[in-house]
Formats: C-alpha cells, sequence, structure tokens
C-alpha cells in the first residue's frame, strides 16, 4: 500500500510545495487564533462564559 502511495506521489510534479503550503495555512490559522486570544476584550469573555448559566436566554422546548 505504501509503495503504491509513494509511487504515485513521486509522478506528481512539485508535490514537495503541497507540505509547505500546508503547514502555512496551519501556521497562519493559529496566528489568527492567538492574535484573536489575546486582543478578545475582557467583558466579552466574561459574557461568554456566563451564557450556559443565564437562565434569561434559555428557551422552553416543548414536545
Amino acid at each position: 500500500m505504501l509503495k503504491f502511495v509513494k509511487g504515485y506521489m513521486e509522478s506528481i510534479e512539485d508535490v514537495a510545495t503541497y507540505p509547505m503550503i500546508s503547514l502555512l495555512i496551519f501556521f497562519i490559522f493559529f496566528l489568527i487564533l492567538f492574535w484573536w486570544v489575546f486582543t478578545t476584550s475582557k467583558e466579552h469573555i466574561k459574557e461568554m462564559s456566563a451564557m450556559p448559566l443565564d437562565n434569561d436566554n434559555q428557551q422552553n422546548l416543548e414536545i
């Protein structure tokens, strides 16, 4: 099975660029995530953390 995959991948032109593109997308995603975490206001975080405990926002589901 591995020989089949390896042989197939060797036949693709410039196959080495795909792992680099994947790494770049992964790195950029986590940089944006870290930026969002550090720049989010504390009030927003407190509001979101209290949402599950807030009874005013819950809807009564009747079946």
